[in-house]
């Protein structure tokens, strides 16, 4: 990936065509007196999707999920 510095001032007057780079792959790096502030990169989409149903049984939820909580939780004595 080929880095490229710019100095705020000049990123805010050319934030269309900054980006345009980083969708082609450039990191940007922004600038300000010669000290780095922040960085743009593309954000990462996942490579495969999600899928439900992976890992059945790997979690569960107690029979009494949805009862209200005691006084004693709401009081801290719980």
């Amino acid at each position: 990936m080929f880095t490229k510095t710019v100095d705020v001032r000049e990123a805010q007057v050319n934030l269309k065509e900054l980006l345009a780079m980083v969708f082609a792959g450039t990191e940007i790096v922004l600038m300000e007196d010669n000290t780095p502030l922040a960085r743009l990169v593309p954000i990462a989409s996942p490579t495969t999707p999600r899928m439900a149903g992976l890992h059945p049984g790997a979690i569960w939820t107690s029979d009494d999920f949805d009862e209200p909580l005691s006084e004693d939780f709401w009081v801290g004595t719980a």
